[in-house]
């Protein structure tokens, strides 16, 4: 009955968990997708403008020119090649629920901000309710995971194996799994879809699952690049799972 229990509270949880990022993700498109198409607008006149012009400007209009377009570069506003890119939002369903993963997660890359007053009073409150709320998921996920280091031991320790050999076996074992699953495969996807080196791959996966985040690498950023619909959906996923092969780690 307990286990029943158990596993009816971490289903629970892993839907309660999912429901509030996927809110999130809601409230942030609704609250930022047209303040940005706006930004967007903008550069693009601004970039025009300076196209017609740019033969008599003086120093102090180029000055502010380069100012305006560090601003716009600074917000994710790329003002380079056609019209077609203000359709293309930063702010589309997959890339807001991949923004409420990163902030709950404390990565926080940094390329991707809500700009609006009201996108940034409603990301300090789901940061502050969501924070705890994916520490607890991720503690779950954890303990769920050394149940089954504990089933690994019990059936070594049956088939006469010495405690310490065992402990130093699961500890490798998850050790070895979880480098492949979360480092090494992803880093071989990511030298595919983003055209990056193997080694960028390795160094962009331990910095987002370490939370580190510095922002200099970003998955399905760069422009004229063609992803899959969904692929920083699938990423935030893997960032969830691969946070909680961490904590497992720890917790052994």
């Amino acid at each position: 009955k307990a286990m029943c229990t158990g596993k009816l509270q971490t289903s629970l949880l892993a839907v309660g968990y999912f429901v509030y990022l996927l809110v999130g993700a809601a409230v942030f498109q609704a609250l930022e997708r047209t303040a940005e198409k706006q930004e967007k607008i903008a550069a693009a006149q601004m970039k025009e403008a300076f196209l017609q012009n740019f033969t008599h400007l003086t120093i102090a209009e180029i000055e502010q020119f380069m100012k305006n377009l560090t601003e716009a570069i600074q917000n994710g506003v790329y003002p380079v090649g056609n019209e077609s890119q203000i359709e293309d939002s930063n702010w589309d369903f997959s890339d807001s629920f991949f923004f409420a993963g990163t902030v709950v997660s404390t990565i926080g890359y940094g390329t991707l901000h809500p700009k609006t007053v009201g996108g940034q009073i409603f990301c300090v409150f789901f940061a502050l309710f969501g924070i705890p709320l994916n520490i607890v998921f991720l503690h779950r996920v954890g303990k769920m995971l050394s149940l089954l280091c504990k089933k690994l031991g019990k059936f070594l320790y049956e088939k006469g194996m010495r405690k310490k050999k065992i402990k130093f076996l699961t500890l490798l074992f998850f050790l070895v799994m979880g480098i492949l699953v979360f480092l090494c495969l992803p880093s071989l996807f990511f030298q595919i879809t983003e055209g990056w080196s193997y080694s960028e791959g390795i160094y962009f996966a331990f910095i987002t699952l370490s939370t580190i985040g510095f922002g200099d690498y970003v998955v399905g950023k760069q422009p004229g690049r063609n992803y899959f619909r969904y692929y920083r959906t699938l990423v935030a996923i893997w960032i969830l799972f691969g946070l909680a092969w961490i904590a497992l780690l720890f917790n052994l």
